[in-house]
């Protein structure tokens, strides 16, 4: 099934199939942070960032969110729709971390009376600038139609989310999405969802997410197994 490589990523392998709108996604042993600024082999990781994303996407399909999903492959692979991705990193924030805390000098841990949407050109020449819809609209990356769809579905798929994490006792404090145009014009979610690309706290404030491997925390793998146990518990 899997032929050529199409794309070498941070993080995945994207690879042709005998059939031409599908793609397989094998993901690597690499965490980078920092626009790959720092970068270390993590033996483990992409077995557990696909099962995550694999279960996290099963989960959405199910509810009714359009993704690249079809089905998981191996430990490591996935089968996925092929799209074309739209050039936009889409940041949804529930609370105040990261990035954010710093942009605004504020402290982390503000719960937002209302979650924030950002937008971020997906280019690691430019180190993927912040950016609004009127840049959107200059540098032709989507429609005005289709990014208040972005817009509502992001917020759909946030209300989802944080039900699914609160049932397992953790915060969605923020993630990040990309969005994709299949064969027929519609946008589906694309790339993963993993502790990869969202950050998840505990009731206590610990970091279950890729903030473990940013900030040197503890053992990466160790958090994303717990992560993983505790999603194959949700029915």
């Amino acid at each position: 099934m899997k032929t050529d490589l199409i794309y070498s990523g941070k993080a995945k392998d994207i690879y042709a199939t005998t059939d031409d709108q599908q793609i397989v996604a094998v993901y690597k042993d690499q965490a980078t942070a920092f626009n790959g600024g720092k970068k270390e082999e993590v033996v483990g990781k992409g077995r557990l960032n696909n099962l995550i994303s694999s279960l996290i996407f099963e989960k959405m399909e199910a509810a009714g969110i359009a993704t690249h999903f079809i089905k998981r492959l191996s430990d490591t692979e996935q089968l996925n729709k092929k799209v074309d991705i739209i050039p936009l990193e889409v940041v949804l924030r529930n609370i105040t971390a990261g990035s954010f805390s710093k942009r605004f000098g504020v402290e982390e841990g503000i719960e937002l009376a209302t979650p924030i949407v950002e937008f971020y050109y997906k280019n690691d020449d430019l180190d993927d600038p912040f950016i609004n819809d009127e840049h959107v609209a200059f540098l032709d990356l989507a429609s005005a139609e289709d990014l208040a769809y972005i817009k509502a579905e992001t917020r759909k798929i946030n209300d989802f989310l944080k039900d699914l994490f609160a049932q397992i006792g953790l915060r969605l404090v923020d993630f990040k999405l990309e969005f994709g145009y299949d064969k027929d014009g519609h946008i589906l979610l694309a790339d993963e969802f993993s502790p990869d690309n969202c950050r998840l706290w505990d009731a206590d404030g610990n970091h279950l997410d890729k903030d473990v491997f940013r900030r040197g925390l503890g053992d990466l793998t160790e958090v994303y197994e717990v992560v993983l146990a505790k999603l194959q518990e949700v029915k």
